[in-house]
C-alpha cells in the first residue's frame, strides 16, 4: 500500500498517487493484514513502503507490483523484494500462485481510478488467493459490502459477493494521506469462498447488468421480460426491485437460466 520511506518523490496524478503516512492507520492495516512468515505476500502499488516495510519485515520476502518505473527501480534495490513492473491489469497472478507453490495474499492501495477493474481482473484468479486486503474508495468499500434493500447494493456487490466474504473494517481520513484525496477511504477484507457456486460467471454479469440497468423500476420491465425470451419457466419474484434481491438469489437463477437460449 502506498506510503512514505522518505526520499523525495512527487506523487504522479496520472497513476492516481496518495502516499499513506498516518502510522496509527498503518498498524491497523498490517494487525488486519496479519502476515507471517513464508506467507506469498503480492503488494499492488507498494508506492514509497509505508506498508511494504512493515509486511516485508514481518514475511521476509514479498512480490510489489508497481507502474511508476522510478519506484519500481527504487524496490529492485531492496533485498527480498520481486519487483513486476507493470499495470496490475495485465499481471498473471494465477501464474505467480502458480510459482509459489501456495494461494496467494493479495494487498494493496488501489489507485481509485481503476480499483473496480482490478478487482474484476483478479476475480478470475480467486481460486489461486488466499485473501485480499485493499484500501479503498469508501463508497466503493460500501458497495462491495453492503446488505440487500439499500442503494449501495448493485452490480459490483453481487459479482463479488457470489465469490467472496467481503467485510469492511475501518475508514480512513483524507488527511492520513500525502496529498489528500477528496475522498474517505476504507480498508476491506476479501476472502474467497472455498465451494463457490458452479455457474457461466459472463451469464451472472449480463444478468445483473441487466437488473440495474433500470434501478428505479420493478424488475418485471428489465430482467422479467430477458426471462421471458429466454423462455424461463422457473420462479422468481420480478415484482421487486434488483436491489431487494440477495446475492444468493441472483445467482441460483443465473444458474437456472444457463440451460435456457
Amino acid at each position: 500500500m502506498s506510503g512514505s520511506s522518505g526520499g523525495a518523490h512527487v506523487a504522479r496524478k496520472r497513476f492516481g498517487q496518495h502516499f499513506l503516512v498516518d502510522h496509527g492507520v498503518i498498524d491497523a492495516i498490517v494487525r488486519a493484514i496479519a502476515p507471517k512468515p513464508g506467507d506469498p505476500l503480492v503488494e499492488i502499488g507498494p508506492g514509497l513502503g509505508a506498508m511494504t516495510q512493515p509486511l516485508l519485515e514481518r514475511c521476509g520476502t514479498l512480490t510489489v507490483v508497481e507502474l511508476d518505473r522510478d519506484l519500481a527501480a527504487r524496490w529492485r534495490s531492496r533485498e527480498g523484494v520481486t519487483v513486476i513492473e507493470a499495470d496490475a491489469l495485465k499481471v498473471d497472478f494465477a501464474a505467480l500462485a502458480a510459482s509459489a507453490g501456495q494461494p496467494l495474499r493479495v494487498v494493496g492501495n488501489l489507485p481509485y481510478n481503476i480499483s473496480t477493474p482490478i478487482l474484476f481482473h483478479l476475480l478470475a484468479v480467486a481460486p489461486q488467493v488466499r485473501d485480499q486486503h485493499f484500501m479503498l474508495q469508501k463508497e466503493v468499500v460500501d458497495r462491495m459490502a453492503a446488505a440487500p434493500g439499500g442503494k449501495d447494493f448493485g452490480r459490483l456487490t453481487v459479482m463479488l459477493q457470489w465469490r467472496y466474504t467481503v467485510d469492511a473494517l475501518f475508514d480512513v481520513a483524507p488527511e492520513a494521506f500525502e496529498p489528500p484525496p477528496r475522498v474517505r477511504s476504507a480498508i476491506v477484507r476479501m476472502v474467497p469462498l472455498a465451494t463457490p457456486p458452479a455457474l457461466d460467471e459472463d451469464r451472472l454479469r449480463a444478468l445483473v447488468t441487466l437488473a440495474f440497468s433500470q434501478r428505479r423500476k420493478l424488475l418485471r420491465h428489465t430482467l422479467g421480460r430477458w426471462l421471458d425470451e429466454q423462455g424461463f419457466s422457473g420462479a422468481f419474484d420480478v415484482q421487486r426491485r434488483a436491489e431487494e434481491v440477495p446475492v444468493a438469489e441472483y445467482v441460483a437463477l443465473a444458474h437456472a437460466v444457463s440451460w435456457h437460449g
